[in-house]
Parts: C-alpha cells; structure tokens; sequence
C-alpha cells in the first residue's frame, strides 16, 4: 500500500521504517529537515511539504498523523482538507482524546473523507518488536487498510483489532493507559517497600529476574523494570518526579462520569502528581519504567 506519514518523531519514524520493511511505500512529512533526512535513510521518501506528500500519493490517499494530541491534530486536519478528496482517509494514531476523534470524524463525514483512529502501543520497542493497536472506524474502511496493521503489528493476526467505530480506538487506548499507570504504581510500591527493608539486603534486581519466569506478576512491565535495575541499582541520578501523558486523567474523569468504581487507577494518577512535590524511590522507578518502555526523559536529580 501506499500512505503519507505526518510526523516523523520517536514513534512515526518507526512505525514508517515498520511499513517499509513489510513492504509498502511511505511518504514521510516533517518540519524537521533533521527528522526527514533520518527517514530518507531507512527508505521512507520524505516530502518538505504537507502538500508535497499529499500530491506523491494515488488516489485515494492515507495520511496517517502521528503527533502530540489536541490543538495539533486539528491544525493538520484543517490544512488537509483543501489537500484531498472524497473517499480519501485520514488516521490519527496518536493518543487523542476519544471525545475528540468523534468530533473529528464526524467533520470528516461531512467532507466526503473518512476518520480512522488507531490507539497505538508499543514505545520505542515497535520497531522490533511489534505495535499493539486498537482500531475505530467504519468497517470497509478499516478492512481496506488490514495490510497496513497487519505490517505494523506482532503478527498479521496477532496485537491488533478493529474494536468498533470512529472514537473506540482513542477510547479503548485511554483505559490501556489507565491500566498501565496501575500495573506501573503496583511494580513501584512493591520494589520500595522490599528496598525499604533494609536487614534482609534484598537485591532488587535478582528478584525482578526471579518474578519474570513462573511468576503470576510477570509481563513486559517487569522485563523493563528488571533492565532499569541492572542499569542503575540505587536509581542514581534519577529524580522522583512522573510525569502523565493526560490519558489517565481521561480514563478517571470517564470513570467517575460512567459511575464505575476505579480506585487503582485513580490513586495512581494520584501518586503521579504527589511525586511533584515529595521524593521516593518509588517514583524514580516509575520514571526509569517510563524511559525503558517509550524512551520518555528522565528528569535528573
């Protein structure tokens, strides 16, 4: 297949040497005349202009976005809808608010275009290792674009899905995070309290290894846990401060409209913004979990 890539930071970059690799072309748009000379390396044809990479692609097109959610999203999909046609698609696969995207697509409908929205895990490890993605869209419209997730996934049936309409991708990735930051705190609370007993001289790294074969509290969360460890003990260097995307602000803020009880995930937020102003070891290890899995700064000491 054939699409345009807006965006080529730490995920879009990826995901469009992914697309290439399984063999389709990439058009690559980026401000960054940096970040589109990189692109030209692994193939990815980079286009200086929106416009430029609309104009390199058959109809109908794909553009697919992959930038910062909010005001962002809707500047690019103001300056595309001049650019394309009808039956043209254009996927967002950013972490957009769910209530956005159906605003978005439902704009879209009324210009002939259709919306995808893809919520896309997987950080600085897709490239290698697969990205998990959740679909919305209408469903011709997604099955036409099957090679493209299949390319980008683990595995052509695996990772994966079409989870409903236009606004159930962002929505299904919004609680994804939400789970993710409660996975994070658990990991985090527990390594701190083993540290904290400081008579049994627990090595935090060689139980991280232990937990990851047989144990029920295995999964890639503790992979990455165990490798920050063996990197850095003691966290040195690393300052307690864990920063949120916004999307478990979401997944609460859904939580309490829906009325359904999320106290996990909800402290975890929580804890989040109590680590901006307090120190502990357990929010170093949630920031150095974050730099392992999405490559995200760490704020240093």
């Amino acid at each position: 297949m054939e699409l345009a890539m807006v965006g080529l930071g730490r995920m879009g970059a990826n995901m469009a040497e992914r697309l290439v690799r399984g063999g389709h072309r990439v058009v690559g748009s980026d401000p960054s005349a940096e970040a589109r000379a990189k692109a030209a390396d692994k193939g990815i044809e980079p286009a200086e202009s929106l416009a430029a990479a609309v104009a390199a692609l058959p109809s109908p097109r794909i553009v697919w976005l992959m930038v910062p959610a909010g005001d962002l999203v809707d500047q690019l999909l103001a300056d595309l809808e001049p650019l394309l046609a009808a039956d043209d698609v254009v996927i967002d696969g950013g972490n957009s608010l769910y209530k956005d995207s159906l605003r978005r697509a439902e704009r879209a409908s009324e210009k002939g275009l259709h919306f995808v929205d893809v919520g896309t895990s997987g950080g600085v490890w897709g490239l290698a290792e697969g990205y998990s993605m959740m679909v919305g869209g209408e469903d011709d419209v997604v099955d036409s674009l099957t090679p493209l997730f299949e390319a980008l996934a683990p595995a052509p049936d695996k990772g994966w899905g079409h989870v409903g309409p236009a606004g159930a991708g962002h929505f299904t990735k919004m609680v994804h995070n939400g789970i993710e930051y409660g996975l994070m705190q658990a990991y985090a609370e527990g390594f701190a309290i083993m540290g904290k007993k400081t008579e049994f001289g627990v090595d935090l790294h060689q139980v991280a290894e232990i937990w990851r074969h047989g144990s029920v509290v295995r999964s890639w969360l503790l992979d990455l846990t165990a490798d920050a460890l063996d990197k850095n003990p003691g966290l040195e260097g690393i300052a307690p401060y864990v920063s949120d995307s916004g999307e478990g602000r979401w997944t609460v803020a859904e939580a309490l409209e829906l009325d359904v009880s999320a106290p996990v995930i909800t402290l975890s937020l929580l804890e989040r913004l109590r680590s901006r102003e307090a120190d502990s070891f357990g929010d170093k290890l949630l920031a150095a979990m974050r730099n392992e899995f999405g490559g995200h700064a760490i704020k240093s000491d």
